[in-house]
């Protein structure tokens, strides 16, 4: 048991508070069952809680909130665009023209409908 002190006008008084056993959160929960529904699926009653969940089961149905939640992966972020972006702003106009041109010629030498 607990002991704890007031003071009143000027005199402690003794005030004993009893302590629960057990504490709250150990306690069991008791939940009451739910109340009879009709089903929207197929017009029968439900009745019980563990009827509701087979209910549920036999036709592939599911709450809405007790769902469980699927962790997707963030996309990849694409870097190319980035990296072709930067690569260009340090090159030179005599090297871009270098590489034009010899992808012109690369172009040419693979076309079939080139006039010999």
């Amino acid at each position: 048991m607990k002991r704890t002190w007031i003071y009143v006008g000027g005199r402690e008084i003794e005030v004993t508070q009893k302590t629960p056993a057990v504490t709250p959160a150990v306690t069991p929960q008791v939940m009451s069952d739910i109340q009879p529904y009709k089903s929207m699926a197929d017009g029968s009653m439900i009745t019980s809680r563990s009827q509701h969940r087979e209910h549920l089961r036999r036709h592939n149905c599911f709450e809405v909130g007790n769902e469980k939640m699927e962790t997707r992966l963030a996309a990849p972020v694409d870097t190319r665009k980035e990296i072709l972006r930067e690569q260009l702003s340090n090159m030179t106009h005599k090297d871009a023209n270098k590489i034009l041109s010899r992808l012109r010629e690369e172009v040419r030498f693979r076309n079939p409908h080139r006039e010999k």
